[in-house]
């Protein structure tokens, strides 16, 4: 008996533990996160800190802001209508150069993901790259990061972001319907929509940064991807908070590693789905190597993601930047003693 009491005191003390380790209240329990195409693989750590209520545990009252794209997701959070995004590491880089202090704070994925592959309609003929040039390439919105990549891809073969039309075909079924329909030559997107598209013939793939190593050797390092990130002024002001959206971040990271697909298939609404449920599956799988296991963001991430940048954007080549600024684990490194592996 006495055995048996012991055990439920220290389960207690397990289950109570994110309250007792919890430094001081929160800020700002109540926020918003402005994300650019949530239903997207790349996103999943966000959306299962949501369903499997992660942020609750950790007492935040989240409402999350969907939008076409990464880039209308910044607006949001630079325009005040939202407090942190989930979005592209490389955009506190590139909104450095313009002034704006934006700071990661916890990573979802550790490789892009993104598929660049052309239309085997409009270009049943297609050898290399050069043969891109004057065509139509759907991103999931301008300035996004899926348009980063397709440019990035292209300045290898020397093609100018001036030499191609970029159309926003968002991130869901439009993306699907684009190709299909001999809108767009090429689609620079992710998954689910890139596995539906591979699986009914109506892509084939030029560069997959789903592969981890793949996503180095294109971009010459690691190449951090999906994030939260916020003004540095919110971090400052809101540290309690930033840490409880990290712990949720992290805790969802580690979910998902351990996860099987079809617990995956059951913590996701149904629209993710695309209609195929299989799809799904084996989009997961394609994705869940590149997605981080623990929130950790790479030393030399932002390195690399200054020398993309750079390569597709000429006003990007003298500037200064202050590495550093951009990015920070001292709030995944408390997330992971709190939460160690296992």
């Amino acid at each position: 008996m006495q055995r048996r009491t012991l055990l439920i005191a220290a389960s207690s003390s397990l289950v109570a533990a994110p309250a007792l380790l919890r430094a001081q209240p929160l800020e700002k329990p109540r926020l918003t996160i402005a994300v650019g195409g949530k239903n997207l693989l790349y996103y999943l750590p966000l959306t299962i800190a949501e369903t499997q209520g992660f942020f609750k545990a950790e007492g935040l009252d989240v409402t999350v802001a969907d939008f076409a794209g990464g880039s209308q997701a910044l607006r949001a959070v630079v325009g005040g209508s939202a407090d942190v995004v989930s979005g592209a590491f490389e955009h506190t880089l590139n909104m450095q150069s313009k002034g704006q202090a934006l700071r990661a704070f916890v990573l979802q994925g550790r490789a892009p993901q993104v598929v660049l592959g052309v239309n085997p309609k409009t270009l049943p003929n297609y050898k290399t790259l050069a043969d891109l040039k004057g065509k139509k390439i759907g991103v999931t919105a301008p300035g996004s990061s899926t348009n980063v990549m397709a440019n990035f891809v292209l300045a290898k073969s020397g093609i100018k972001p001036s030499e191609v039309s970029i159309v926003g075909v968002g991130a869901g079924n439009g993306a699907v319907a684009a190709m299909r329909a001999g809108q767009i030559d090429a689609i620079s997107n992710l998954d689910p929509v890139i596995t539906l598209l591979q699986r009914s013939g109506d892509l084939k793939v030029i560069s997959d940064t789903r592969i981890v190593a793949e996503a180095d050797k294109v971009f010459g390092g690691p190449m951090p991807a999906a994030c939260l990130y916020a003004p540095q002024a919110f971090i400052d002001k809101h540290p309690a908070t930033v840490q409880a959206l990290a712990n949720a971040l992290v805790r969802a990271d580690r979910w998902i590693q351990g996860a099987g697909a079809g617990e995956i298939i059951k913590a996701v609404p149904e629209n993710y789905l695309l209609g195929d449920r299989a799809v799904y599956i084996d989009a997961f799988m394609a994705a869940k190597g590149a997605l981080s296991p623990d929130g950790f963001i790479p030393e030399a991430g932002a390195a690399t993601a200054v020398r993309a940048l750079q390569s597709i954007d000429d006003t990007l080549k003298n500037v200064k930047f202050d590495l550093g600024a951009a990015w920070t684990n001292d709030f995944v490194r408390k997330a992971n003693t709190q939460y160690p592996k296992g």
